[in-house]
């Protein structure tokens, strides 16, 4: 699915994203995540191996969601989710947090800060749906 432009308006924002995964027994893990967008996927990096990279490389399902700060005509906070599969591979955290570090943090921010951080894991996810209040729900 081609993510609209409304959508990746709250994708290269500053909003955090709230990235369930499921645990080896179909239970919810929710956690928060800086999220950016390229090549029409979510991406998201991590320095260490954790439970939510653990929980995708087992079942590539993942549901995301995004609150804004925009009050639509009725009064309804917008917020997007956004159900996807994750594939996470080795290699090159530090220099996607550091992109999104400008966008989270500021501009001039160092991150991670620590020297030599380890080569972490990027995820990347494929979007099969959009759902939530906002103009990207239009037509589904």
């Amino acid at each position: 699915m081609i993510i609209p432009d409304s959508a990746k308006r709250i994708l290269e924002s500053a909003a955090l994203a709230h990235l369930v995964t499921l645990d080896p027994d179909g239970s919810p893990q929710v956690t928060c995540a800086w999220a950016g967008v390229e090549a029409n996927e979510i991406v998201l990096a991590t320095l260490f191996d954790q439970r939510k990279l653990r929980n995708m490389r087992r079942d590539p399902r993942v549901t995301l969601s995004f609150e804004t700060e925009t009050v639509n005509e009725i009064g309804l906070t917008e917020y997007l989710v956004i159900q996807g599969r994750a594939r996470v591979t080795e290699g090159g955290a530090p220099e996607l947090l550091q992109e999104l570090a400008r966008t989270y943090l500021g501009p001039e921010v160092v991150f991670p800060p620590m020297p030599n951080p380890p080569p972490g894991y990027i995820t990347r996810i494929g979007v099969d749906r959009l759902g939530g209040v906002g103009p990207w729900t239009s037509g589904n």
